[in-house]
């Protein structure tokens, strides 16, 4: 298979964009989407939540199979899943149809994960660092326009033209997919039972052992990003601060600084080692978080610590990839099964405990939560670079 070329490897982040923007569209609205259903802020954590614990679960049953099948087939197939999923949750009158839809959305979302392993194996290993953090920027990116979008469509449109415009991009993503990945029916690169590929992974465990420290710091990390949003939302919107969803929107706008930095910061992990990278990049992380007490209650406060958060925050999980992504090539789709489904745990834990401290305890306990997740994370880290010297 030949190398990608530069235009495929844009596409390939843009597409990493659209997949995954889908569960980041509710992060700003998620006070208007419980005003519609009329359920309370705590009941409403249960949607990211159960988006968030069955992405796990669908990536611990489902993304081994890109070990023995084409990962384009693979991303084609549950592209067309989430295009599914998200017309449901356009078309649900119900607040538990709508739950429904986001978690089924949540289980077939495998195509972000499928995408990284599948660019790993076509660029020469002196470039991982920078596809890895280029698809990553994608990633993003998606991110970014999910809560944006998501913000000021609602205020002007309602909630639930955000869900009709994503369907119609998932839909166009679909189609695209084929051309943008090369790819022939021969494309299996294991025999191996599916059985077989999931027992392998408690092996891989004990034989990877650092694999599974790399995915509880990501874990703290996208923990902390996950509760950090929900909470914002919540806390720019309560009377206290008063204001509207756009506001949100325009404030997660703050991301873009990622998808500038990432590229970079993947760059200079590419020479110092990514165990030292990450590191660095906790440190900076706790020292922005830590600030959002006692700058929180300003608009342009708020800027501060967000600017720091974004810049580094992404580059904590580039490096955290980087650990593993350079191995075997036949073990890296089931190794991104293990990272990310720790991941997508703490990111579960973190949709259920933003909400819940920030329903009981306000912004105070959104900040105490996020200085304990970013403490946790900063420790670890050290501990692996210290393990690697």
């Amino acid at each position: 298979m030949r190398e990608l070329t530069r235009s495929q490897e844009i596409g390939l982040a843009l597409s990493c964009a659209v997949v995954t923007a889908n569960a980041y569209y509710i992060h700003p609205i998620i006070g208007e989407v419980a005003d519609h259903f009329g359920v309370g802020h705590s009941e409403i954590g249960i949607v990211p939540a159960l988006n968030q614990i069955a992405l796990a679960i669908g990536i611990f049953f489902l993304l081994p199979l890109g070990d023995r099948f084409s990962n384009r087939s693979l991303t084609i197939l549950f592209v067309a899943g989430q295009t599914a999923c998200l017309a449901l949750m356009t078309l649900a009158e119900g607040f538990l149809l709508f739950t429904l839809g986001s978690t089924l959305l949540g289980f077939v979302t495998i195509a972000p994960y499928l995408l990284p392993a599948y660019a790993s194996k076509r660029v020469p290993p002196e470039r991982l660092g920078h596809v890895t953090a280029l698809l990553t920027a994608g990633v993003i990116f998606g991110i970014l326009v999910a809560r944006v979008g998501a913000g000021v469509v609602t205020e002007y449109f309602g909630w639930r033209t955000v869900y009709w415009i994503a369907t119609g991009a998932m839909a166009v993503t679909m189609l695209l997919l084929p051309r943008l990945m090369e790819g022939r029916a021969s494309e299996r690169t294991e025999a191996t039972p599916y059985l077989a590929l999931l027992s392998s992974l408690f092996a891989l465990l004990k034989s990877h052992r650092a694999i599974v420290l790399s995915g509880v710091i990501q874990a703290f990390n996208f923990g902390a990003f996950i509760a950090l949003w929900l909470g914002l939302a919540l806390h720019l919107t309560s009377a206290e601060m008063g204001y509207g969803v756009d506001t949100v929107g325009y404030l997660a706008a703050i991301a873009a600084v990622s998808v500038i930095s990432t590229p970079r910061l993947g760059q200079w992990a590419d020479k110092v080692g990514p165990y030292r990278a990450r590191a660095v990049f906790a440190v900076i992380q706790m020292a922005g978080l830590a600030l959002f007490w006692p700058l929180g209650y300003s608009l342009w406060g708020l800027v501060v610590p967000l600017v720091l958060a974004n810049l580094v925050g992404p580059g904590i999980d580039v490096a955290g990839r980087m650990t593993f992504l350079s191995l075997a090539p036949d073990l890296r789709t089931r190794l991104t099964t293990i990272y990310i489904v720790l991941m997508f745990t703490g990111g579960g834990l973190g949709s259920l405990l933003g909400t819940f401290s920030y329903d009981h305890f306000g912004w105070p306990g959104t900040c105490v939560l996020l200085l304990v997740m970013s403490g946790a994370l900063t420790a670890l880290s050290i501990e692996s670079l210290k393990r690697q010297a």
